[in-house]
């Protein structure tokens, strides 16, 4: 690849570093993968970027697939081809020339990448973690904040910016305002009732006045989501637990949990939030693979035998 066409990738740089003000770190990584894609260039003996086709960035990805890179890595070597030339062509008239007319890289995907499938924590680890004791304020407040995500299986950012008039302990239920604005109803246990009304009693005396969250920190604002991280990872500690903990896990649990026990998946759903179900369908590879493991505990043609 010749010079000029070296010093393009330069200026792009250039442009995220103090156009764009994007991090040194952000822009060594895009570096890294045009450096990777300008060797893939000269080995292909193409000169411009004008040259490129679609049919060379399939091969870029395929290469750079058989050479043992992730899927998620090579997207991230896609995206940062592709905003490279999405710059050359914008800035076509400055380029005098050497600018492509259309995105060769637009329509080229990595392979997918495995869904990961979420942790869990089990009924008895659950519980442990839930059997939190102590009746000052912080405690008290704990205790509502863990029993009402595992109750009701709320995201994080949900559980933060709940109101007191968000929960009506009458009619058991909880106002959850979730992703993309959306409200949804989410019953709220027995327990968790237990424990709000354990905090709303003596909420007052930490919360500032005039201040309109459900949880609020020690300096009497609403609760950080940092705060809740580390409030969770106290009581697992606390509990004895050895798993990472953090608030999302009683979410994936809440899901897990009722899935195994109702099979209902559009019930799951609905109190999760979830606007595609394929985003659910994911606790049920959860509990194929719990399942699975129950049958090669169990089954007398699954276990293995012993070694006398």
């Amino acid at each position: 690849m010749h010079d000029r066409q070296r010093q393009l990738v330069e200026r792009y740089l250039e442009h995220l570093a103090l156009e764009r003000r994007l991090s040194p770190h952000t822009v060594k990584g895009y570096r890294r993968d045009l450096v990777c894609f300008q060797a893939f260039c000269d080995d292909g003996a193409i000169e411009r970027w004008t040259d490129l086709s679609v049919h060379h960035l399939r091969r870029f990805a395929a290469q750079s697939h058989a050479r043992g890179l992730g899927p998620r890595s090579i997207q991230r070597r896609l995206s940062g081809v592709r905003s490279f030339i999405n710059y050359l062509i914008r800035e076509g008239d400055a380029l005098a020339g050497d600018a492509p007319t259309h995105n060769p890289a637009a329509d080229v995907s990595a392979p997918k990448a495995p869904r990961r499938l979420p942790g869990t924590l089990d009924i008895e680890q659950m519980g442990r973690l839930l059997d939190i004791r102590g009746d000052d304020p912080v405690t008290k407040r704990d205790r509502a904040m863990l029993e009402l995500l595992y109750s009701s299986g709320l995201r994080l950012a949900e559980l933060v910016g709940l109101d007191p008039a968000d929960v009506d302990l009458d009619d058991e239920i909880v106002r959850v305002t979730g992703k993309g604005s959306k409200e949804r109803l989410v019953p709220v246990g027995r327990k968790a009732r237990h424990a709000l009304r354990d905090w709303l009693a003596v909420r007052a005396g930490l919360a500032a006045p005039q201040e309109p969250a459900l949880f609020v920190g020690v300096r009497g604002r609403r609760i950080g989501p940092r705060t809740v991280q580390t409030r969770v990872k106290h009581w697992a500690t606390m509990a004895g637990i050895p798993q990472r903990v953090y608030p999302h896990l009683f979410r994936h649990s809440f899901a897990t949990h009722l899935l195994e026990s109702s099979r209902d998946l559009r019930g799951v759903q609905e109190l999760l939030g979830h606007a595609d179900i394929s985003t659910t369908q994911v606790y049920t590879h959860l509990d194929f693979q719990h399942l699975a493991q129950i049958y090669d505990e169990a089954h007398p043609r699954a276990r293995r035998k012993t070694r006398k």
